[in-house]
């Protein structure tokens, strides 16, 4: 994909801002490091109990998964309900390989190329379509991808599932059962991923997705493949996505196609991005974040209308900060930053 035109060339920035991103990831990432530390604390208020350790774990999985779908889905507006499918591959990848001695490491490595490949073949057969065409059709592959889970028991189980073996340490002292590891395991996954996407918000290839997400047709224009840059986009959001999968896995410890692959589950990795931001570098840490927490308090003080309030709340979010929470605060950031641009006022 060769740029033809400046316009898709990245600005030059200054030192404070290439590095003033990096600052604002070491500090949210330190932030997060710490609530370990605070779970004695917050579980000691009655409505805060279920804001534990596991908590913190899932919560920073989905996040990562969020961030990884957002590759695709908000760089590049491909809607993916599909996604559910990638988290089994690399859930079942190191699970299946753990069985024959293979380090979890070692077969989330390859749990990473085998989603890689199955996002090129899937989408070298959609892409060069427009429309809603990929979104259905990352239904289909999901929903095949289950059932085949389901009847092959030989390989995953079935409906029974398939429990984890026990692992290595990791670097010979860390046990990857131990919540604790997990936790730290979950945000270096997390770190990852948003360090990959400070990287692409200013590289050329990050302006290629957004050229596409706008137009299609003015990205073509400008000498940008959409079709090869859509499917680029996938393959990375598909390798990152089982790297969350993996990591589910080792958390999980026992894995079923029904609770996995289902696509509510997919539904509910894209609605943390769009909750807090499609196409923005923390929209789906704090997506994860807003959802997490009110979803535990409702259920410890609600119980059976948690489902009820939640809903409410992402409703009125949807309705009253479209462009997501991120996105709202970017938009306001910007307007304030650059009064004059709109009607020269």
């Amino acid at each position: 994909m060769k740029s033809r035109s400046p316009v898709l060339n990245p600005p030059s920035e200054g030192k404070s801002a290439r590095w003033s991103p990096y600052f604002t990831l070491i500090l949210v990432v330190a932030l997060l490091a710490c609530y370990p530390l605070l779970v004695p604390v917050l579980t000691q208020v009655s409505f805060l109990q279920g804001v534990n350790l596991n908590f913190g774990i899932t919560t920073l999985i989905l996040a990562g998964l969020a961030l990884s779908w957002d590759i695709l889905g908000g760089w590049t507006g491909q809607n993916s309900l599909g996604h559910a499918a990638l988290v089994a591959v690399g859930a079942y990848s190191v699970t299946l390989l753990a069985e024959h001695g293979v380090a979890p490491w070692y077969g989330t490595l390859i749990g990473m190329g085998i989603a890689g490949l199955l996002a090129w073949g899937w989408g070298s057969m959609t892409f060069r379509l427009r429309g809603s065409y990929f979104t259905l059709s990352s239904i289909a592959v999901a929903e095949i991808l289950r059932l085949v889970a389901l009847n092959e028991s030989w390989l995953t189980g079935g409906a029974e599932g398939k429990f984890m073996a026990d692992l290595p340490k990791l670097f010979g002292t860390f046990d990857l059962f131990d919540r604790k590891v997990e936790f730290y395991v979950a945000l270096g996954f997390v770190t990852l991923v948003l360090l990959f996407l400070h990287w692409l918000k200013s590289a050329k290839l990050g302006f290629y997705f957004r050229a596409v997400r706008e137009d299609e047709d003015g990205a073509m224009a400008l000498g940008v493949n959409p079709a090869k840059a859509k499917s680029t986009a996938f393959i990375l959001s598909a390798v990152f996505t089982a790297m969350g999968g993996a990591i589910y896995a080792l958390y999980l410890q026992a894995l079923e196609p029904d609770n996995l692959m289902l696509v509510a589950f997919s539904i509910q990795i894209a609605l943390l991005c769009i909750i807090g931001g499609r196409g923005t570098l923390y929209g789906g840490l704090v997506g994860a974040i807003l959802l997490g927490v009110p979803s535990e308090i409702f259920r410890a003080q609600l119980q059976e209308a948690n489902l009820l309030v939640y809903g409410i709340l992402i409703v009125l979010v949807i309705l009253y900060l479209p462009k997501g929470v991120m996105g709202t605060l970017e938009h306001w950031w910007y307007r304030k930053n650059h009064p004059l641009e709109k009607g020269g006022k």
